[in-house]
């Protein structure tokens, strides 16, 4: 698992500058489908803006999937955010992108940011009362599951 991990990261430089083997015209013809640029007026722009949307999002995916950290679940706050991105570089009507993302951040955060420092207060909280290090507390509220597939499980 740990190899396919690192080879979708190194392979992130490659999956971000597809969009150099994208024409410049506005209708683009792949063995998946037809991509249509109706607001970028140009398929290798809209490719590069979608580029720049997913690549983030994939590799904060894989952060978020692969770490082991009690904070883990702050990383969910810019995975929400780039996907926010990402569904606004595929909206055509969208007049200004990434102008208003924060508003619909805002209560995923107040749920986010409460939890993160519930779980650390409670950390402390061991740590004051036990003999334990920061380090040992760490190791207690890390999760490790079996696979990416049971990770992914967890929270649904």
């Amino acid at each position: 698992m740990g190899s396919i991990v690192a080879t979708l990261v190194a392979a992130t430089p490659f999956l971000f500058y597809i969009y150099e083997y994208v024409p410049d015209t506005k209708t683009w013809d792949t063995f998946v489908g037809t991509y249509h640029s109706n607001y970028y007026k140009s398929a290798n722009v809209g490719i590069w803006v979608l580029m720049m949307k997913f690549v983030p999002l994939l590799l904060s995916l894989l952060w978020f999937l692969t770490c082991r950290h009690w904070w883990y679940h702050a990383l969910l706050i810019p995975i929400v955010m780039f996907s926010f991105q990402t569904i606004s570089a595929f909206n055509d009507e969208v007049l200004f992108m990434d102008e208003l993302h924060i508003v619909w951040l805002l209560p995923f955060m107040a749920i986010v940011f409460p939890s993160i420092y519930l779980i650390r207060a409670k950390m402390f909280n061991k740590i004051n009362n036990a003999d334990k290090t920061l380090t040992e507390m760490e190791e207690e509220f890390m999760i490790r599951p079996k696979g990416v597939w049971s990770r992914i499980k967890q929270y649904f």
